[in-house]
């Protein structure tokens, strides 16, 4: 997986990247064909330069498997980095079990109308 990191409003420490990184290779398992032409881009960041209070910290998260057919995203707005990773990483996760469950959905799908046209296999 390729895993396009990007920082905004603040800098990025090697510490961040390698949980981002952490975070974002921990879907892997969701994504049934793994290659280098899964793309993931991660942008992590304030939303503003002057507050200090609040939900602060900002996640997105984009990843586009190509066997797929299309892309899935997050986002997450925290008060500290850290949750909001986790609060994107979970959202995220969540779509691509959809996605996932969606596809096997529709081979059992096919599979039962295969089963219903074909009477010497009952």
């Amino acid at each position: 997986m390729n895993i396009n990191l990007k920082a905004t409003n603040f800098e990025l420490t090697p510490a961040i990247r390698e949980y981002a990184e952490k975070k974002v290779n921990g879907l892997e398992k969701f994504i049934r064909r793994m290659d280098e032409s899964v793309q993931a881009w991660v942008e992590v960041g304030r939303t503003t330069n002057h507050h200090n209070k609040g939900d602060v910290y900002r996640t997105e998260i984009q990843i586009h498997v190509p066997h797929y057919g299309k892309g899935v995203r997050a986002e997450a707005t925290e008060k500290t980095l850290n949750e909001a990773i986790d609060g994107a990483h979970d959202k995220i996760k969540l779509e691509l079990e959809k996605v996932k469950d969606r596809k096997i959905s529709l081979i059992r799908k096919g599979a039962r109308a295969i089963k219903k046209l074909v009477p010497f296999l009952k």
